[in-house]
């Protein structure tokens, strides 16, 4: 079996920087990630702008500021679907809407071409979403013709619209065939059915709508399925109600797992320096895998033709998108290119710069409209604070850095799960995993480094079982140096047929010597790290 080889050049990186947002929307799949390039991609999908909806605001912003791929999960908290009567004689056949809301415009057609006449259970069905009533605007349709009413068929009604993205069939079905519609004006031979206004929109959401459940893959949970993604954000649950806690440490708790940073917005209250600083200890959220940016944005709301305050993490992700191709993760050469908002977007708040490096010491990062000119600038932080042990996780650069390492690791050597455990296939393991650092050395990713020790590799019996007719569980260490001389990174990839995970694990650098190739661990060492991957 071949491995396959992991490449580092930065447009593999840049153009695949992906922001994934969950949130209420107008229209559209419900807990489904739905893949955008462009707000026009939103627009047709979800139906655009809408004043309750914040992540409609937010996507909107990630495109303006450079955002280049985004993954939308639309979530709801009730409402429901809106439905299309067909006349059936004396009976009613009912479709009702797959998307929730009352924005969902949906008309249906019957008619009985080319069936023969002892056809008398068959039918031919046209649904169309359409822009909105009485539009001729078609965004989708769909054509089921044969259709029939009698479950022995294979072309029951039921069972065909199964398939369809627009309706289901709700309630009985009758057992007398829907009548043809009827065109309403004599030019046209086709007729509609519209649905009916019976659509709700539903409730503003909560943090539980947000989180959603792990085993039913709705929410934030939704995405659980999706190859990749770089950023996690979750808009406010309103225009004046912020995302909770609770929220927001599943939310990263998710994004360790899937090796992605989350974005978090600063709390409406906090409309000053000092209130960010004060309002920051009751908080009471620090993470690594977080990160904030202060104040808010001051932008033109089009829908009401002034100006208002929104939550920054949209227009965030898109300058963190567009920094990607400016300057890859790896790429510790080149100073970190300046996030600029947009023309015409503003700060409620201009901060001096001694209020920047105040935030930026309790690992808050300030936006800017024009770029300066100081002779230090600052690195842009995580939320790890000073309560982080590991120094390099306190900035956002060497964070994306190791969970881009973590991340491509984990995806590239799950080839193993296809092969027979064997000393053989561990050395195959190493030299892959060799391959991929190296050319990060070559670019220098790892300035803290002596030439010869950026990395280290382990795959053998050491960390893995030795009989080869074991459970099929392969364990893989691997170590980088930190931006602190001496000090490595150290974590332990897991495969197993439940699945692969990474986490980190510690190492006792003094048992370790400098050549890692030749390493020999203890006893002691060997059990806990066997332990450690398996936890």
């Amino acid at each position: 079996m071949t491995t396959k080889h992991i490449g580092v050049s930065s447009s593999a990186v840049s153009a695949h920087t992906t922001t994934a947002f969950v949130g209420r929307a107008l229209r559209g799949p419900i807990n489904a990630p739905v893949s955008l390039h462009s707000f026009a991609d939103y627009q047709r999908v979800f139906g655009g702008l809408w004043q309750p909806s914040t992540l409609s605001y937010a996507v909107e912003q990630y495109f303006e500021h450079g955002g280049r791929h985004a993954l939308v999960v639309r979530v709801v908290n009730g409402g429901a679907p809106a439905t299309i009567c067909l006349p059936c004689g004396g009976e009613t056949l009912t479709l009702e809407a797959m998307a929730l809301g009352s924005r969902e415009f949906l008309r249906a057609s019957v008619d009985y071409d080319n069936l023969n006449e002892q056809d008398q259970d068959c039918f031919n069905l046209v649904v169309q979403r359409v822009r909105a009533h009485g539009s001729e605007h078609i965004e989708e349709q769909e054509i089921y013709r044969r259709v029939s009413i009698s479950p022995a068929t294979g072309r029951y009604i039921t069972t065909v619209l199964v398939e369809s993205n627009l309706v289901r069939v709700r309630g009985a079905v009758p057992k007398q065939r829907p009548l043809p519609t009827p065109g309403r004006e004599p030019q046209r031979l086709v007729g509609y059915i519209n649905s009916n206004p019976d659509g709700n929109d539903g409730a503003p959401l909560t943090d539980y709508d947000l989180i959603g459940s792990a085993t039913e893959l709705t929410g934030m949970f939704a995405l659980s399925a999706t190859e990749r993604i770089d950023f996690l954000y979750l808009p406010p649950l309103t225009r004046d109600h912020d995302v909770g806690v609770s929220s927001l440490l599943v939310a990263s708790r998710f994004c360790r797992d899937r090796h992605a940073m989350l974005i978090v917005d600063p709390p409406l209250s906090w409309t000053s320096c000092d209130a960010a600083l004060s309002g920051l200890r009751q908080f009471n959220f620090s993470c690594d895998q977080a990160v904030m940016f202060f104040p808010r944005l001051l932008a033109h709301d089009r829908l009401r033709a002034r100006a208002e305050v929104f939550a920054n993490g949209g227009a965030v992700a898109g300058m963190l998108s567009r920094a990607d191709e400016q300057r890859p993760v790896w790429d510790s050469k080149q100073a970190e290119p300046q996030m600029l908002l947009r023309p015409g977007v503003r700060l409620p708040i201009e901060l001096t710069e001694i209020e920047r490096w105040r935030l930026a010491a309790h690992g808050i990062n300030a936006l800017q409209t024009v770029r300066r000119s100081a002779p230090i600038t600052l690195v842009r932080r995580t939320l790890a604070g000073g309560a982080n042990a590991a120094v390099d996780w306190g900035y956002l650069q060497a964070r994306r850095f190791a969970l881009h390492v973590m991340g491509q690791l984990e995806h590239h050597t799950r080839w193993v799960l296809l092969a027979r455990p064997s000393r053989s296939m561990w050395a195959r393991i190493v030299r892959q995993v060799n391959d991929f650092l190296h050319e990060l050395a070559m670019l220098g990713a790892f300035p803290g480094a002596r030439t010869g020790e950026e990395f280290f590799v382990i795959c053998d019996e050491r960390i893995n079982a030795i009989a080869p007719d074991a459970v099929a569980e392969i364990k893989i260490l691997v170590g980088f140096a930190s931006l602190q001389l001496d000090q490595y990174h150290t974590f332990m990839i897991t495969h197993a047929l439940t699945g692969s995970h990474t986490r980190m694990v510690a190492v006792n650098r003094y048992e370790t010597p400098s050549r890692f190739e030749d390493v020999e661990l203890t006893s002691t060492s060997f059990q806990a790290l066997r332990q450690l991957g398996s936890e």
